[in-house]
């Protein structure tokens, strides 16, 4: 385990060093002092200048920083989750006092109610100010630091959409006070809870009491997951729920998969609303305008195929012809389209034109011209 321990590690820092990896330190006027950054940009943010990205703000940045970049860089590359801009502000002096509440109304007070403005007022603001980002933004803390991100779920309109709890140490009342907000929230929010059998023990008794509430939650814009690790303890659990984490709240980013491809296959709707849909989905929930997948459209295309629907996917050749002009896949979606309704002159044209494109998978430059000479014998052109 040990061995196990110490790969992950190196291949987290192997991929942080593809990033970039900036040090910043933002003079605060809440604060009343300077407090440090680190902030990943993701691999690309040089090259796609037009391209906007998710934040992750991450507490305990001078030791949770390096785990959640190496995961957001190491998913994000397979293209599982958004490319996002990693945050850490680091409080390695300063941890009890920013995480300060009342011990009557347990709600910020004196240097951790500055440090809540600080966040909210310039913390954010200087990072949209400066990078290049979408609306969509996390927050991510560990047992102190954990509690005091959830304050923010308590305000009329929260700044930030996601919540990743590493063993928070709850304040009293913060379960009741997360369960009314959650289930009035009337705008989509993630929140993922964890533990561990090993975590500290009356942290895991408050965090499985919370779960067993936050379960009853009936609200279609709540997104929740718990993790109870066997055998992790309470500094070993980051490991493991890290990417459970990012999973979770990127779920519908996620490439369409082989159980949604058979979900496809038998759906009476149209796969090629189903596409539209998920990518609008992937736009509205975390600001990202992407261009829909290879994989997706050729996922999509099988099932059309088989179920016949030949008007989608002449609706998917048009997409795929915006969307990837180079490629021969739109082409091959007309004409087989063309071909099934009755116009095989059409299909015959529009398989040759795909000549000197881009060929994807089985759409290759022979195929094409097989497919167009098939026509002209059978029809005499």
């Amino acid at each position: 385990m040990k061995k196990l321990y110490l790969f992950i590690l190196f291949f987290l820092a192997v991929q942080l060093s593809f990033s970039q990896i900036i040090y910043k330190t933002i003079n605060s006027s809440k604060l009343g002092n300077n407090r440090e950054l680190k902030i990943q940009l993701p691999r690309d943010y040089d090259q796609n200048t037009g391209k906007k990205y998710p934040v992750i703000i991450v507490l305990d940045g001078d030791y949770l920083f390096e785990p959640m970049a190496g995961n957001v860089d190491y998913y994000s590359y397979w293209d599982e989750i958004p490319e996002s801009i990693v945050v850490g502000v680091n409080q390695v002096r300063t941890r009890n006092d920013d995480c300060l509440y009342n011990p009557n109304t347990f709600l910020p007070e004196k240097k951790g109610a500055q440090f809540f403005e600080f966040l909210g007022m310039e913390l954010l603001p200087f990072i949209d100010n400066t990078y290049r980002t979408s609306k969509f933004v996390a927050i991510a803390g560990h047992d102190y630091t954990s509690n005091f991100i959830n304050y923010y779920l308590f305000k009329p309109d929260p700044l930030f959409h996601a919540y990743i709890n590493l063993s928070p140490d709850l304040a009293p009342e913060m379960s009741n006070r997360l369960v009314e907000a959650l289930s009035t929230a009337e705008a989509p929010r993630w929140f993922y809870l964890a533990t561990g059998s090993n975590d500290v023990p009356n942290l895991k008794k408050n965090i499985r009491a919370l779960d067993q509430q936050l379960s009853q939650v009936e609200n279609p814009d709540f997104h929740y997951r718990f993790d109870d690790f066997d055998a992790a303890t309470h500094y070993t659990l980051i490991g493991n729920a890290l990417p459970r984490a990012l999973e979770h709240i990127f779920l519908t980013y996620k490439p369409i998969s082989l159980k949604e491809y058979d979900e496809l296959v038998i759906m009476d709707d149209s796969a090629f609303d189903y596409l539209i849909e998920k990518y609008e989905v992937i736009n509205n929930n975390f600001g990202v305008e992407k261009l829909v997948r290879i994989n997706d459209f050729l996922a999509v295309g099988k099932a059309l195929e088989y179920r016949e629907r030949w008007d989608d996917l002449e609706r998917l050749g048009n997409l795929a012809q915006k969307q990837y002009p180079h490629m021969a896949l739109g082409d091959y979606y007309l004409a087989r389209s063309y071909e099934a309704n009755g116009r095989p002159k059409k299909a015959m044209k529009t398989y040759q034109s795909a000549y000197g494109k881009e060929e994807v998978a089985f759409v290759t430059i022979d195929f094409m011209l097989k497919k167009a000479d098939l026509i002209k014998q059978d029809f005499g052109y």
